[in-house]
C-alpha cells in the first residue's frame, strides 16, 4: 500500500513516511471520544486515512507503541467518518501493571468503549480491519499471522464510500512516537457467516 497518498484529518506537527511505514509523534490532549460516561467530546487527534467504495476488504498493520509511557497514550486503527460516527482500535497504555487492548465504536455522537487487560510488556500489535458492506470486524494478532476477534459492529453511516487508516493520540500531558509498518489491503479475510439464516418475512404469527 502506497501511504503516501493518503490524506490526513490533522496533520501532526511531526511525522515521517518512509518505505518503512509511518512515524507519528502525538501532541498532548489529543484524543477520540464522544460523550458516553464522561460526557465530553474529544475530537482533535491525528488520523492519516484513504477512501474506498469496495464492500469487501480486510485492511491490515503492524504498530509499535514501545515510547509509550503516559496514562491513555494509545495507537491502532480507525474509521473516521465524522465527528460523530468513527470507530478506532488500539492498546491504550495504563500504568507499569496493564493497558488496555480494547476498541470504540461511536454512533450518532455517542462512543462505546470494549476492553480487555493486557501485560505491559507486550509493545506490538498487529490489528485487521474488514468490511462486510456497512458491517465490520476488527480483528488483532501477536504475530501478524493468528488473528483473534476482538468485536463485530454496524456502523449506520458507512454507506458506499468510507474513510479508513490509522491514528495515535496523547489524552494527557504526554508525547510519543507510534510506529505503523507492514500496511496491506486484502480481499475480504471475515468469511461469511454459514450459521443460522437471516429472519424472512418479519415478525412470527402466534
Amino acid at each position: 500500500m502506497n501511504i503516501k497518498n493518503w490524506t490526513w484529518l490533522r496533520e501532526p506537527k511531526a511525522y515521517e513516511i518512509s518505505e518503512e511505514g509511518l512515524k507519528v509523534t502525538t501532541e498532548s490532549h489529543t484524543d477520540l471520544w464522544q460523550r458516553t460516561y464522561y460526557h465530553f467530546r474529544n475530537d482533535n487527534a491525528p488520523v492519516l486515512q484513504m477512501e474506498t467504495e469496495e464492500n469487501f476488504f480486510s485492511f491490515v498493520v503492524k504498530t509499535d507503541f514501545s515510547e509509550a509511557h503516559q496514562r491513555f497514550d494509545q495507537c491502532g486503527i480507525v474509521m473516521y467518518l465524522d465527528s460523530d460516527n468513527w470507530l478506532k482500535a488500539s492498546v491504550e497504555y495504563e500504568n507499569e501493571s496493564f493497558q488496555h487492548l480494547g476498541s470504540v465504536v461511536t454512533n450518532f455522537g455517542y462512543s462505546d468503549w470494549a476492553t480487555t487487560e493486557i501485560q505491559t510488556s507486550q509493545k506490538v500489535m498487529w490489528y485487521r480491519f474488514s468490511r462486510r458492506e456497512d458491517d465490520f470486524c476488527i480483528e488483532n494478532s501477536l504475530d501478524g499471522v493468528t488473528f483473534h476477534q476482538m468485536r463485530i459492529c454496524h456502523m449506520a453511516k458507512a454507506q458506499g464510500k468510507i474513510r479508513f487508516g490509522v491514528y495515535a493520540c496523547s489524552p494527557e500531558d504526554s508525547s510519543f512516537t507510534a510506529h505503523f509498518s507492514n500496511f496491506a489491503l486484502l480481499d475480504c479475510q471475515w468469511a461469511a457467516h454459514d450459521g443460522q439464516q437471516p429472519d424472512i418475512g418479519g415478525d412470527d404469527e402466534d
